[in-house]
């Protein structure tokens, strides 16, 4: 299918996203939100708001408190790179030959990249600070992409931001990383049945959760940022991860436990007219939700239709669509 949709579209890319911003702003002349994305790697929804109760997460079950929480999201793919590919490009990987891994290949003349559109919509767009894509820049992407990448960096405080923190400190390569001052108990990590019930294996499954433990320490201070700035009325908040735990059985392998992840989308009263049909603070979604929805997602909460080459379905903002029926995952070749 995503083959045939390939030879389908490709044909007419350029006709389709050439002269995107015309494409229109159903928000001109309105206030537009700040966008605010936060997410960390290698973590399944081991969250207390999950009902995780070995979980210590008390910033993220915070934002939850005022948040839609998704049951069902999916990454697309069981890594980083292709998952991210999938994000940065709102296409599945395998309709740009881009789903192995390293693959480094471009889209098609005219295709762009989401942050593109953001930017000449009149976001500043930036990222903190990993990319990992399989794909070639299209142009300039973002007005800054480091470690030392914020909002607090845009020319005017009135200009609308779209921003991206990424933590690595749950990624696999932490997990066993020793001496470790362990601070979850590992005799009482919950690990799975199709593991071994070892101490050595258990004193993996402490370490991932002392790992998520520090990541929402550092998703609570750029949460504290937002609200020192002023920011916290005016900026929508996305969190998620992007795939499963480093664990075995979970990274690199497209089961629930590959490609289910925790998601997490705040609105502020002053934007509750772009929020999901579904949003209720502190509520829990049904609606199945995956990465190849969040750029479409991205731009309708800005104003902006998706270009056509786009694949995923908006689930909130100006061009809201309809739930896609089915969640879709795939495994290429991994690693290096």
């Amino acid at each position: 299918l995503l083959l045939m949709n390939r030879r389908s579209f490709l044909g007419s890319a350029t006709a389709a996203v050439s002269g995107s911003v015309a494409r229109g702003y159903a928000q001109q002349g309105k206030p537009r939100p700040n966008i605010l994305w936060i997410t960390n790697e290698d973590m399944s929804p081991n969250l207390g708001c999950y009902g995780d109760t070995y979980a210590t997460s008390p910033n993220l079950d915070k934002l939850a408190q005022k948040s839609l929480r998704y049951r069902t999201a999916w990454s697309t793919f069981p890594v980083c790179a292709p998952a991210r590919t999938t994000l940065i490009s709102g296409m599945y990987p395998p309709s740009t030959a881009s789903e192995h891994m390293r693959s480094q290949t471009s889209l098609p003349p005219g295709m762009l990249m989401y942050p593109c559109y953001l930017r000449e919509a009149g976001y500043y767009c930036t990222n903190n600070s990993k990319e990992d894509y399989n794909l070639d820049h299209t142009g300039k992407v973002w007005d800054e992409s480091s470690p030392k990448a914020h909002w607090r960096n845009r020319p005017s405080k009135s200009q609308p931001f779209f921003a991206i923190f990424n933590f690595t400190i749950t990624h696999e390569s932490q997990m066993r990383t020793r001496p470790h001052d362990w601070i979850h108990d590992p005799s009482k990590a919950p690990g799975p049945a199709y593991h071994p019930d070892t101490p050595e294996v258990r004193k993996d499954w402490a370490q991932y959760y002392d790992n998520i433990t520090t990541m929402d320490e550092m998703a609570g201070k750029v949460l504290a940022q937002l609200e020192e700035d002023g920011l916290a009325e005016d900026t929508i908040v996305v969190y998620y991860s992007d795939h499963g735990s480093g664990m075995p059985r979970s990274k690199r392998w497209p089961y629930n436990s590959g490609l289910h992840v925790p998601l997490l989308v705040h609105v502020p009263e002053k934007f509750k007219h772009l929020a999901p049909k579904d949003y209720k603070p502190g509520g829990v979604s049904n609606r199945l939700v995956a990465f190849i929805d969040l750029p479409a997602t991205a731009l309708s909460t800005a104003g902006i239709r998706k270009p056509s080459n786009y694949q995923g379905h908006a689930f909130m903002g100006v061009h809201n669509e309809p739930e896609q029926p089915y969640l879709y995952g795939f495994r290429g070749r991994m690693d290096e």
